[in-house]
C-alpha cells in the first residue's frame, strides 16, 4: 500500500512538472522538441527534434509552428520561411490561419514587404469573402498564455495597420493613409493613429497630422497602450512644431470620401467581390467591401 501511494505522489509530481513547464507529456518527438525547447533551453537541438516530429507526423501543426518560431528567435527566419512555405500542406486547415500571421511576422523581420503586403492582402480578402475564422464572427486567440475573443472587426482593422504600416516601409505614404483611415473607421486605435499623423507628416500635411495627434494627446481614441501611445504623439507633436503647445480642436472626421474610395480603388484593384456566405457582421463591411471590389 505504501510502494502504490509513494507511486502516486511520483505520478503526480511528474504531472506537476509537465503544468509548470508546460510541456506535453509522453516520449515522441514532438515532447522532447518542447522539453529541449522549454527546459533545457537548447533551441538548436530543439529544431532537430521539431524536424523530426514533422517527419515522422507528429503534432505536425504544433511542430511546424513552434520550430519556425524558435528559428525565428535564432535569427533563422528565412530558413523559417521556407520551412513553413515547404511543410505547410502538411497541416490542417485550421492551423493555415496561424501559419499565416507567422509568416507575415518573419517576412516583416526579414524585410520581405512586397511578400508582407500580398499576404496581408490575402487575409483581407479572405475576410471580405466569409472565409476567415472558419466563417464564425470570433476567433479564440492567444497571448502571453492568456487567451481572449478577436472579432471579425478587430482583426481586419489590426491587419490593414500592418497593410499602413508595410506601405510606410515602401515610402508609399498615399496607400499607407488609405488603409490606416479604413482602420480607424472600422476600430479606433490610438497607435494606428499615431502612425496616421506620422504618414502625414511624411506629405508634408501638417494641420492634419496635428488635429489626428492632438486626438490621441487628449485621449479621444483608445488603444490597447494609452500611455505609450500618448507620449509617442507628444513627441511627434514636439518634433513638429516645438513652440506648439495642446489645444482644443475639433474633431477630425475619417469618413470614407469617394476621392479617397477612388485611390483605394487604385491602390488595391486585384481584390474580388464578396460571394461567399453571409454572416450578420459582414453588413458592416458591406460598403467598404464594394467599395473595394473589382
Amino acid at each position: 500500500m505504501a510502494a502504490a501511494s509513494s507511486r502516486r505522489r511520483a505520478g503526480e509530481k511528474k504531472d506537476l512538472f509537465h503544468v509548470v513547464h508546460k510541456v506535453p507529456a509522453g516520449d515522441s518527438p514532438y515532447v522532447r522538441a518542447k522539453h529541449l525547447q522549454l527546459v533545457e533551453k537548447d533551441a538548436e537541438a530543439s529544431i532537430v527534434w521539431f524536424w523530426k516530429a514533422i517527419n515522422s507526423g507528429d503534432r505536425v501543426d504544433s511542430a511546424l509552428k513552434d520550430m519556425a518560431v524558435v528559428m525565428k528567435q535564432q535569427d533563422r527566419a528565412e530558413e523559417a520561411i521556407e520551412a513553413i512555405r515547404s511543410f505547410r500542406h502538411l497541416c490542417s486547415r485550421q492551423a493555415q490561419e496561424s501559419l499565416d500571421n507567422l509568416l507575415i511576422d518573419l517576412y516583416k523581420k526579414c524585410g520581405k514587404v512586397e511578400e508582407q503586403i500580398e499576404l496581408l492582402k490575402q487575409k483581407l480578402k479572405m475576410i471580405c469573402l466569409g472565409e476567415a475564422f472558419n466563417g464564425k464572427i470570433t476567433k479564440t486567440a492567444r497571448s502571453h498564455g492568456k487567451k481572449f475573443q478577436v472579432s471579425i472587426q478587430q482583426e481586419m482593422s489590426r491587419i490593414l495597420g500592418n497593410l499602413g504600416w508595410a506601405y510606410m516601409q515602401q515610402n508609399n505614404y498615399e496607400a499607407a493613409e488609405l488603409v490606416y483611415r479604413k482602420a480607424q473607421t472600422i476600430v479606433p486605435d490610438a497607435n494606428r493613429a499615431c502612425n496616421l499623423g506620422l504618414c502625414l507628416i511624411k506629405q508634408g500635411r501638417h494641420e492634419e497630422a496635428m488635429q489626428v495627434l492632438e486626438d490621441v494627446l487628449l485621449r479621444r481614441i483608445s488603444g490597447l497602450d494609452d500611455d505609450k501611445a500618448v507620449a509617442r504623439a507628444e513627441q511627434l507633436l514636439r518634433e513638429l512644431c516645438p513652440t506648439t503647445h495642446v489645444s482644443s480642436l475639433l474633431d477630425i472626421s475619417f469618413s470614407f470620401t469617394e476621392e479617397i474610395v477612388e485611390r483605394l480603388d487604385l491602390v488595391m484593384n486585384d481584390w474580388t467581390p464578396f460571394r461567399s456566405r453571409r454572416l450578420p457582421v459582414f453588413e458592416e463591411l458591406d460598403a467598404f467591401r464594394d467599395q473595394m471590389a473589382c
